[in-house]
């Protein structure tokens, strides 16, 4: 059982108007220059109609994700979420409603009814250049240890063709993200490109007096992906890259309150199935396809393959990994990493050795509450139990084609990794 669904209208400029009873939300509820907006985008080529389409579900969804909190669900967590979306290939997303409403449940773990309106929505593009001069690659940056990775070993390919990375700005560490770039775009042998998106939404809620947003994101992923995937297309490139360890991609419940959609899911094999089965449903020419390239990899072995990249531990410990912004910690110094939450754990695995990163806390403080160590216990006792393939497939599937052994077996050895952290608390 879930509460009663809130309905939202997104409206485009010159669109209609929501009716009465209806939340409106619209790129004006997002916090961005107006160079950022989609409109403005400085692709080197117009995007095709359907992608702006996908990019659109995807802002819409992410928006009406962040003005819904889930506290006020029956459960605390799961949300009816009712959206209409205007888009140009009506018919084409009317027969693909189920399929997207699974994968937004597969990410969210909420109940979702996607309506479509048919609209004639125009995208504008400032410039188009040839083919030739457009990016062959794309790929999400976000500023993070493993897109890092990734970006330096694609930069040092020389070639001709432009490597077009896609960032969304993340709140008060900006200048983080435009320091890890600078360091990639110094060792380029070839060209690279950066675009900066938005991610940050501004809540309008009258029936609400505009509270907090949601501080969960779990459909944040989705966003990406859609965005990623509206760059490659009009960039004219087969594929785009969203960069993720191959750990936390499947991101194993510590817990089995951390079950399905309350971790993470946004590059999870079965998430990346869906969104290809999407993206190939609704477009008209050629198809993007997303990938992981990180897969195969844990964490300590992205971070050595960036330093075989050329970049060193000094590069790494700059990168942002933390899944609990400083506004969210109850007491700290404002440092990117909190050193606490589960992604952290994961860098600390990782960078072992060789870690130069400012934390806020130490997890095996004794001088921290329970609160502050919960995900720490977590992964002690995840640890201490066994992990095996009906563990693997029990909580999120695994797609046709997928090799469950080899899976399997990236999550043993990042399972060997995360365990030598014991022994620094036994030294602490």
């Amino acid at each position: 059982m879930t509460a009663t669904p809130r309905p939202f209208f997104w409206i485009e400029p010159g669109g209609t108007k929501p009716p009465a009873g209806w939340q409106p939300l619209s790129d004006h509820n997002y916090w961005e220059a107006e160079s950022r907006a989609p409109r403005r985008q400085p692709f080197l080529g117009p995007p095709p109609p359907w992608a702006d389409d996908l990019h659109r579900v995807g802002r819409a969804v992410f928006a009406a994700d962040k003005h819904t909190r889930r506290d006020t669900a029956f459960d605390r967590w799961t949300r009816h979420m009712r959206l209409s979306i205007p888009v140009t290939a009506y018919e084409r997303w009317q027969s693909i409603r189920p399929l997207l409403t699974s994968l937004l449940r597969t990410m969210t773990g909420d109940r979702w009814d996607v309506e479509f309106r048919g609209a004639d929505l125009a995208t504008n593009v400032p410039f188009t250049f040839a083919p030739d001069s457009r990016a062959g690659e794309v790929a999400l940056f976000s500023g993070g240890l493993d897109s890092l990775s990734w970006a330096a070993q694609r930069v040092s390919f020389r070639t001709s063709e432009e490597l077009l990375l896609i960032s969304f700005g993340e709140q008060n560490f900006g200048h983080l993200q435009d320091s890890v770039y600078d360091g990639i775009y110094q060792r380029r042998a070839r060209p690279v490109r950066r675009i900066i998106l938005s991610q940050n939404v501004r809540i309008q809620d009258k029936e609400q007096g505009d509270p907090d947003p949601e501080r969960t994101t779990r459909s944040r992923g989705f966003l990406y992906a859609t965005a990623a995937v509206r760059a490659a297309a009009a960039e004219g490139a087969p594929f785009a890259c969203i960069p993720e360890n191959g750990q936390l991609s499947i991101n194993p419940p510590l817990t089995p309150a951390r079950a399905a959609a309350c971790s993470t899911r946004s590059v999870h094999p079965w998430t990346l199935h869906l969104l290809n089965r999407l993206i190939t449903a609704v477009a008209d020419g050629p198809v993007v396809h997303l990938q992981n390239p990180l897969a195969h990899l844990t964490k300590r072995q992205v971070c050595h393959s960036a330093l075989d990249a050329g970049l060193t531990p000094a590069d790494l410990a700059a990168t942002l990994s933390c899944g609990t912004p400083p506004k969210h910690r109850p007491r700290g110094s404002g440092l990117a990493n909190c050193g606490l939450c589960y992604p952290c754990l994961v860098r600390r695995a990782g960078l072992l050795g060789m870690d130069h990163t400012p934390y806020d806390s130490e997890p095996w403080d004794p001088r921290l509450n329970w609160d502050q160590t919960e995900h720490w216990h977590a992964l002690l006792s995840w640890l201490d139990a066994s992990y095996s393939l009906r563990d693997l497939i029990a909580d999120t599937p695994l797609p046709p084609g997928t090799d469950p052994q080899a899976t399997l077996a990236v999550i043993k050895q990042g399972r060997e990794e995360l365990s030598e952290l014991r022994e620094i608390e036994s030294k602490a």
